[in-house]
């Protein structure tokens, strides 16, 4: 952890959640957080923003988005804006996931313009970055993360608030983890680049039996959980390993 700074648990949900069970987790998150000194946030899809917003109100779970177009508004079926999701109860948005960027082709230049609009919008960007494992195996991993930091973070963004995750693209919904060794070094490289403000989040199959190690190394801030935030008391046991 980074000394002075509040811990982030963000749950990203992705594809999952009709209403009934998507306010069953959501409310269930809300009565076990109470008291944590993490904050923990839930990021639904696009059709629960403000369904599960409504249901955690006044308590201490945040809700986020997990992508939000680079204009306010204008003729892009399908898409979602930063401030409709501000509209719907929205504080946060993920940005830049792998996923996003393989399976839509997102560059660094639009995950920066969107993250551009969120900040104008009122919401607080987490910014995603990454290497897959040739780039890894490569040796290229720190490089790769530097220049998606430089490519992907606008103006503001530290000012803002703005959160940086690092998730290795082999990682994610695989069950590995790089070492310890492997996040404190690629998490160093991000401080240096975003400086001492900024919340760092490793995402990438993190889970309660890894929690607590990982968020005991040097500049890792909290994390971005995928799988293991769809099942509540998974969720908050990585929340409460934060402290």
């Amino acid at each position: 952890m980074t000394p002075g700074v509040r811990p982030l648990i963000a749950g990203n949900w992705k594809m999952h959640g009709l209403a009934a069970d998507g306010l069953t987790l959501a409310r269930a998150v809300a009565a076990g957080a109470a008291g944590a000194s993490a904050e923990i946030l839930v990021c639904p899809p696009a059709t629960l923003v403000a369904a599960v917003a409504a249901a955690v109100q006044g308590g201490p779970v945040a809700v986020g988005g997990q992508d939000c177009h680079l204009v306010a508004k204008g003729a892009h079926t399908g898409d979602v804006s930063a401030p409709m999701l501000a509209d719907a109860g929205a504080r946060y948005v993920i940005l830049g996931h792998s996923e996003r960027r393989a399976d839509h082709h997102e560059t660094d230049a639009v995950v920066k313009a969107k993250a551009a609009s969120a900040i104008a919008h009122g919401l607080i960007p987490i910014v995603c970055v990454g290497e897959t494992l040739a780039q890894r195996e490569a040796g290229e991993a720190e490089a790769v993360v530097r220049a998606q930091v430089a490519g992907s973070l606008p103006d503001g963004f530290v000012a803002a608030g703005g959160v940086v995750a690092y998730e290795p693209v082999w990682a994610i919904g695989t069950g590995r983890t790089p070492t310890e060794a492997d996040i404190a070094a690629i998490h160093a490289a991000l401080r240096e680049a975003v400086g001492p403000t900024t919340r760092l989040l490793y995402g990438g199959s993190v889970k309660p039996g890894n929690a607590a190690a990982i968020l005991a190394l040097p500049n890792v801030d909290g994390a971005l959980v995928g799988g293991a935030s769809l099942v509540a008391e998974d969720f908050l046991a990585i929340a409460r390993a934060a402290g």
